[in-house]
């Protein structure tokens, strides 16, 4: 995404460097370089960014920006797992395990969204950014991963609150689907600042969660016999 250049004085660089000048602890200078960063590569994509615009924002000067956080390249990888840190960790505490396997279903849709919908440019960092890019795609591919594995392990912990078990193949792959259904939607999200978190959880859940419920109650589509 191209954008007019960004200022120190307009909402989105203030956003970026909080208003802060003077003597802060470093790592909370590292946070508003980063916040800076990510602003700078959603707007302007890795290749495009500019080391002295990120310095700028951020109120520091440039040699400093290296200091602290290294090249453009580990700028971004520190950017990359700062966001996916935050999706991952916020993903995993959505859910509340006491709950019916619906609302668990929900709530971490829900929380999903709400990431995306609060942090849009972290989201354009991660999936429209890095997705694509040697060696950031390997960055997001473990992202990927660990998102899967907390999704897995809240479908296991709600069928086995049903009393079920599913074997651990199917469970990955129904994973994989609410993953891929989930970053398409978020995408759009992205675009659609009006948009609710809330409200497209619940688009989603509609569309999946008739057929979840179907199947952790033992319920499977096959194809017909030849």
């Amino acid at each position: 995404m191209q954008s007019s250049p960004l200022t120190p004085g307009d909402p989105a660089a203030a956003r970026a460097d909080g208003g802060r000048t003077g003597r802060v602890p470093r790592a909370e200078r590292e946070q508003q370089m980063l916040d800076a960063a990510v602003l700078v590569f959603s707007r302007r994509g890795f290749h495009h960014a500019n080391m002295d615009e990120i310095a700028e924002l951020s109120g520091v000067s440039k040699p400093m920006v290296y200091a602290y956080l290294g090249t453009k390249e580990e700028l971004f990888i520190a950017c990359l797992r700062r966001e996916s840190a935050r999706l991952v960790s916020g993903l995993a505490a959505a859910a509340d395990p006491t709950l019916p396997p619906d609302q668990q279903l929900w709530r971490g849709l829900k929380g999903f969204f709400e990431f995306v919908g609060a942090h849009r440019d972290g989201w354009s960092v991660l999936y429209r950014q890095a997705r694509t890019q040697q060696p950031f795609s390997a960055e997001i591919s473990r992202m990927r991963e660990a998102v899967v594995e907390v999704i897995t392990d809240r479908l296991d912990g709600a069928l086995r609150q049903e009393g079920r078990q599913v074997k651990p193949d199917d469970l990955t792959a129904m994973a994989l689907t609410l993953v891929g259904a989930s970053e398409s939607l978020a995408d759009w999200l992205a675009d659609h600042p009006d948009e609710d978190p809330g409200r497209t959880a619940t688009r989603l859940m509609n569309a999946v969660w008739l057929g979840a419920d179907q199947l952790m109650r033992g319920s499977t589509w096959r194809p017909p016999t030849p």
